[in-house]
């Protein structure tokens, strides 16, 4: 088969090991070739431009722009592009996001080699590709449950571990309107404190705290 005729793709991860090992799987096969790696997610998107690959494998967590940011992008630019998602995260709204922004599929880095390459081909022939398990935690998400942006700027700042008052400094307004805010995180996420809000929301991907 000659290179014209594989599935070319786009490997968009910032650890380097990891990059390598994925390129290795991929090269591997007769129909498959890495034709771009990216680090970030800027560079994910300008690679995309650049490259225009069959398919584009990329993480959720990358400096510049995250792997959910650049995927909408890359749909922005080509919504035709079939973007794989491979990850550590396994949070329902973590596979919420990605699903809503274009991804074609979710996987786990703990993915074996098959399912990988069963996905890339899945996806390059126009089908979805959603493991059993990705499906079950998707299933998990409690429908109505998205935070406005405002609720999920003073919900990051929660799980920083700012007071009411400090929050309130950071984000230029009242006490009060805090207060109203995590009134409706705390029922949105049904919980029942800012300990459980906090918990819940790096359990499921909501808020990501380096």
């Amino acid at each position: 088969m000659s290179s014209d005729d594989k599935i070319r793709i786009l490997i968009a991860d910032d650890h380097f090991v990891v990059r390598i090992g994925l390129a290795a799987i991929i090269n591997s096969q007769p129909d498959m070739i890495v034709v771009a790696e990216a680090s970030d997610g800027t560079e994910a998107v300008e690679s995309f431009s650049r490259h225009r690959p069959d398919i584009t494998l990329i993480d959720i967590r990358m400096p510049e722009m995250n792997g959910i940011e650049a995927t909408a992008e890359i749909r922005r630019i080509d919504e035709k592009a079939r973007v794989i998602v491979l990850t550590t995260y396994d949070g329902d709204e973590d596979i919420y996001r990605a699903l809503r922004a274009g991804a074609r599929a979710y996987l786990l880095k703990d993915t074996f080699r098959e399912e990988l390459l069963k996905a890339i081909r899945n996806v390059q022939a126009g089908r979805k590709h959603i493991p059993a398990e990705v499906a079950a935690r998707l299933a998990e998400r409690t429908p109505g449950s998205e935070l406005t942006a405002r609720e999920m700027d003073v919900l990051g700042l929660i799980v920083k571990g700012l007071s009411n008052r400090d929050i309130a400094i950071a984000l230029s307004i009242a006490e009060g309107t805090v207060k109203l805010h995590i009134n409706n995180i705390l029922s949105k996420l049904d919980v029942e404190d800012r300990t459980q809000a906090t918990t819940l929301a790096l359990q499921r991907g909501i808020i990501h705290f380096d």
